[in-house]
Order: C-alpha cells, then sequence, then structure tokens
C-alpha cells in the first residue's frame, strides 16, 4: 500500500536531487526559458534546452527527466516536443507536460491530446488547463485560471485514470492526485504569480524530481526509501513543496514582484531539508 509522503521524506528529497543532480531536459517556452534554467540550478539539477527536432528526440534518451511546455510552441518546437515525448515514452524517461492555456486555444489543445498518448508520467497546471485537458471545459482566460483548484479535482481524477499520470494542480492550495489518493501543499505566495515562469518551472523542477522515482522502481516497491526515492505522485508533491516554501521565503523580504523575483532564485538555492521539514503544510 502507498505510503502517504510525510515532510521528513519531503526533505530527504531534496538532498537526495542534489545527490543525483539530474540532467533535466526543457522544451519549454521562449518567455520562461531563462528563470527556468537559473531556477534548476538554484535547485541543485543541470538545465538543458535542447528544443529542436532530430536533437530533442535523441537528448529526451540520455535526460534523467524532460519537460514539454506548451506556453509558445512554434512549428519547429511542436515537431521537436512530439520527438521528445515519443524518445522519453521509449526509454523510460520521466517526463512532464505542462498545457499552458489548453482549452482556449486549438493548436496546443490539439497538440496536447497528441501528446497524451505518449504517457506522460505527470501533468502540471492551473485548475481550467487540467478541465480543459480533460475535455469538461473551455480553458481559463489564456494562461490565467478561472477555476479554483478544488473544482478542478473531479477533472483532474478522470484525466488520471485516463492517462495513468498523476496530476498537479497549482493554486492556493495546490492538489496532486493519482486518481485515488490526492495530497494537498498549502505553502506558496501570491508574489509567485507576478513573475514570468513562476508556474512554468515548476515543472521542470517536478522533472527533476520525478527522476529519483527511478531508484524506488528499480527496487519494485512504491514506498518511499531511506534515501529519498518515492513513487510518482509522492515525488511530484515533493517538488511542489519545496518549490513553493522557497516562494514563501523570498516573499517574507521582497518589495515586489521585481526584488522576488532573483530572491526565489536565492531561497531555493538557499534552502535546506530541515527548512523543507519544518515548514511544509501537507495533508
Amino acid at each position: 500500500m502507498r505510503t502517504r509522503l510525510t515532510s521528513e521524506q519531503c526533505a530527504q528529497m531534496l538532498d537526495f536531487l542534489r545527490e543525483r543532480a539530474p540532467l533535466v531536459q526543457c522544451v519549454t517556452n521562449t518567455v520562461v526559458t531563462n528563470f527556468t534554467a537559473n531556477a534548476l540550478l538554484a535547485l541543485g539539477a543541470a538545465p538543458a534546452m535542447v528544443d529542436v527536432p532530430i536533437e530533442a528526440g535523441q537528448f529526451a534518451r540520455i535526460a534523467s527527466g524532460v519537460l514539454i511546455n506548451l506556453g509558445t510552441p512554434h512549428a519547429e518546437q511542436r515537431t521537436a516536443m512530439l520527438e521528445a515525448a515519443h524518445a522519453a515514452h521509449d526509454a523510460g524517461t520521466p517526463w512532464v507536460l505542462d498545457p499552458v492555456a489548453v482549452g482556449t486555444l486549438t493548436v496546443r489543445t490539439d497538440l496536447a491530446r497528441e501528446l497524451l498518448a505518449l504517457a506522460p508520467t505527470a501533468i502540471r497546471g492551473n485548475a481550467s488547463e487540467i478541465i480543459g485537458l480533460a475535455g469538461q471545459g473551455s480553458g481559463g482566460r489564456g494562461v490565467d485560471a478561472t477555476d479554483l483548484p478544488e473544482t478542478a479535482l473531479a477533472a483532474a481524477t478522470h484525466l488520471a485514470e485516463a492517462t495513468g499520470a498523476v496530476i498537479a494542480i497549482s493554486g492556493a492550495v495546490d492538489l496532486i492526485t493519482d486518481g485515488t489518493e490526492t495530497i494537498r501543499v498549502a505553502n506558496g505566495h501570491p508574489l509567485l504569480t507576478q513573475v514570468t515562469g513562476g508556474g512554468c518551472a515548476l515543472g521542470a523542477v517536478t522533472a527533476a524530481f520525478l527522476s529519483l522515482t527511478h531508484e524506488s522502481a528499480a527496487s519494485g516497491g512504491h514506498a518511499p526509501s531511506p534515501r529519498g526515492g518515492l513513487d510518482v505522485l509522492a515525488a511530484t508533491a515533493a517538488a511542489t513543496a519545496v518549490y513553493t516554501i522557497a516562494a514563501e521565503l523570498a516573499a517574507a523580504d521582497a518589495e515586489g514582484p521585481g526584488s522576488f523575483g532573483w530572491r526565489f532564485i536565492d531561497r531555493l538555492h538557499d534552502l535546506d531539508a530541515a527548512t523543507v521539514a519544518a515548514r511544509v503544510r501537507l495533508s
């Protein structure tokens, strides 16, 4: 039986990630590339923005984890996204789908549905994107949600059952579900929504944490290991917790979105396991 994530396990995951320094391939949107790379570096992972056709598929086979973010899906990048997802699926590389503005816009909605067939390990989005991707709504206002996470839980459960992915819904309280169990993470700060890439970089951080699940999968178990290897549900929740705790710490001294942005990268870099264990709010 799966063990619910504890604060101690969440903290262990951060240390384990820094030991492993996973290589994370980001096929992401042009608006957030720099912020995403800096967030991964601050966390202790290694970013690689390999998003051109031919190379995208090659790299996904050697990466520790892959992010595919649909924020600016121009034609060449759409080809690269499909190549990377096919390669990750074939190689068993954990990969995250971030369905930015899906449901509202047709090109990315059709692409997201095609990508679902390639079994993403996790899907991370706001409530309206998750509802739209599940085919139960028309999406939000562009990249902004018009629904609350709790109202998207039924759609997330349906999506998890249909795809086998863990679904993470961002909000004041983040919801992470595999369709059977749901973990809520009540950390974070509204300033995280006022910097470019605040949500998108979380997708890359989630891919970094998912790379650690290989250890528990190899051991044949779902329960968290002493070194921090967790199943997909717990690893996705741990990624959200670490990321949003850094946001809380950054907001405490920030004067506004500008100073929050650089303070967030600093706090993510300084964050230690003891602080995670003391501050994380899971239910």
